[in-house]
């Protein structure tokens, strides 16, 4: 192993062979190269980055650093979706067993959040008895059965991911496209899946804060993904507003099934509908996008897509009481509104300083081993482009301790503007890629 010579190339602007990356992988999987030779080497692709076959390799090395799942048994196209991060994002868990209804295999491996944006397995445990870690055998079973099952990385599904992006996150070498895009789809690749769909966020309360970096993580994904025998499908969709109304994890577990049920915000609705479609189409469930929208509207008004839901939550140990009767989901013992300083139109709504100050309160991690407060965070009461008058609550906190709502407070300081004219309506998508981005035929 060379480990030197190879982050030496890497480092003066070279590309490293497949052989070669995959040898490098191995090696810091097994322990024969250290932490710092591979911070050394994320550094290095950070400021050379990587032609498109070293990030095929890259991204192939991580995929089979460990077991993978092997869903060809299961009928029909299998599909998953990622999102790369928001505030009020509790989008997958309403859209994972509305696509999961109409017959699509849905493997969704999730995440915990970190930072201000939140993870889809924080908000699933906040159910009483939900279990996330399930055997593979178990997860196989669960998913035969009902189409979807959502669970976290095993540490066995691409370990050298895991390994990796702890050293990342404090290497300061996170926001590098080629290491998130090679993470996201090592572990996506490995769940089974044979297509994916992208929620590619950008915007104030976004990873990409402008839609170039956003497009080029959407192309980086696509590549990966469409070189690796995966048809994949990113929407970009704006992040400068929290999605929804609900911050937080069993609050937002309690908008999803509102949702579910055709109640939900009617842009969390919008886009988890749009995303919905990709899914349905990349499965071949639906010829075109009208056709899609018609079964969509079905499994929600036959409560099918809810009931799917349930059975998944039954089968994964939680108690389906909760979701009968979100009351008895954990509340916060506390609450305080937020009032308008002035009348006038609400013209931003700053998604940062929200995922913030839900982070503040104990809804979100600054480490990956902080414990979370699954009852605390945010409701909007008022959305962007609607009027406020003076005085009127806009905000409602939730919370457990007086300390971590001072804190909190200070970030929610500027995050609401007012102003007397209205703003120019919102778009919630600003754009869709498929393999047309990269000049590909077919």
């Amino acid at each position: 192993m060379r480990a030197y010579e190879y982050i030496l190339h890497k480092r003066q602007g070279g590309a490293l062979t497949g052989e070669e990356v995959k040898s490098f992988i191995r090696g810091y999987v097994a322990g024969e190269i250290a932490d710092y030779q591979m911070a050394a080497m994320c550094m290095a692709i950070f400021f050379r980055g990587m032609e498109e076959g070293e990030l095929l390799a890259w991204t192939e090395a991580m995929l089979y650093s460990g077991e993978t799942y092997d869903l060809s048994g299961l009928p029909g196209v299998k599909v998953d979706k990622h999102s790369t991060g928001g505030v009020g994002d509790k989008l997958s868990l309403a859209l994972a067993p509305w696509v999961a209804s109409l017959g699509v295999v849905v493997p969704m491996v999730s995440g915990r959040g970190l930072g201000h944006t939140g993870g889809t397995l924080d908000k699933l445990e906040s159910i009483e008895g939900f279990c996330v870690g399930l055997s593979k055998q178990r997860f196989m079973e669960i998913l035969g059965k009902h189409g979807l099952c959502m669970v976290g990385q095993s540490e066995t599904l691409a370990p050298a991911d895991k390994k990796l992006y702890a050293l990342r996150d404090v290497t300061a070498t996170v926001d590098c496209v080629p290491l998130i895009a090679s993470s996201i789809m090592s572990k996506k690749l490995a769940e089974g899946a044979d297509a994916l769909v992208l929620d590619v966020k950008v915007g104030g309360g976004a990873f990409m804060k402008t839609e170039a970096q956003a497009r080029t993580l959407a192309q980086t994904l696509i590549a990966i993904g469409e070189g690796m025998g995966k048809p994949t499908v990113a929407l970009l969709s704006r992040m400068d507003a929290p999605l929804g109304r609900a911050i937080g994890n069993a609050l937002e577990v309690e908008e999803a099934l509102e949702m579910l049920q055709g109640r939900g915000p009617a842009d969390a609705m919008a886009l988890t509908r749009r995303l919905a479609v990709e899914m349905l189409l990349l499965a071949g469930r639906a010829p075109e996008v009208a056709a899609a929208e018609k079964l969509l509207e079905e499994a929600l008004s036959s409560g099918r897509a809810w009931a799917c839901f349930v059975d998944v939550v039954r089968a994964q140990g939680g108690n389906v009481k909760l979701l009968e009767n979100p009351k008895l989901l954990p509340k916060a013992r506390r609450r305080k509104l937020l009032h308008a300083p002035r009348a006038g139109y609400i013209c931003r709504q700053e998604a940062l300083a929200l995922g913030q100050a839900a982070v503040a309160l104990g809804a979100g991690r600054r480490r990956v081993e902080d414990t979370i407060d699954v009852a605390v965070g945010l409701v909007v009461l008022c959305k962007v482009g609607e009027w406020l008058e003076e005085g009127q609550p806009w905000l409602e906190i939730h919370y457990n301790e007086e300390g971590r709502l001072e804190e909190a407070m200070r970030h929610l300081a500027q995050a609401l503007e007012v102003r007397e004219e209205p703003p120019p309506p919102p778009a919630l998508v600003v754009g869709r890629m498929d393999k047309t981005c990269l000049g590909l035929m077919g």
